[in-house]
């Protein structure tokens, strides 16, 4: 099976979306951060998100009670909205990782040939 450049940026783009708002919670968890911040802590763990795709997401958590956002001065420039993990959103992060585990190890396998 080849893929051209397109067609498989397309494909990682599709995982990485279903795997996104956990990678999110795991940062929220180690410390808050505001949008921006966020998108460069996860093209620091190589995961490379535009602040157009981080923004709904950051919603959508909101909404579910997993994360809250709170309004804090900035010295260099305008104020910008922090936001940490919830209880709820820490739950959904303890979830999130049980489910990646246990989609991780068999893919891992089948991919490495294991077993």
């Amino acid at each position: 099976m080849q893929y051209k450049v397109g067609e498989f940026l397309s494909i990682r783009s599709q995982l990485l979306k279903g795997i996104l708002e956990g990678c999110i919670l795991a940062v929220v968890e180690r410390q808050t951060v505001y949008g921006y911040e966020l998108s460069l802590k996860l093209q620091d763990y190589g995961l490379s998100v535009s602040e157009g795709s981080i923004y709904p997401i950051l919603l959508r958590l909101q909404k579910e009670k997993l994360i809250r956002g709170e309004m804090k001065k900035s010295s260099t420039g305008p104020n910008r909205k922090y936001y940490y993990l919830t209880d709820e959103g820490a739950e959904a992060l303890d979830d999130f990782k049980v489910n990646w585990e246990g989609l991780k190890a068999p893919v891992d396998r089948l991919l490495h040939k294991e077993g």
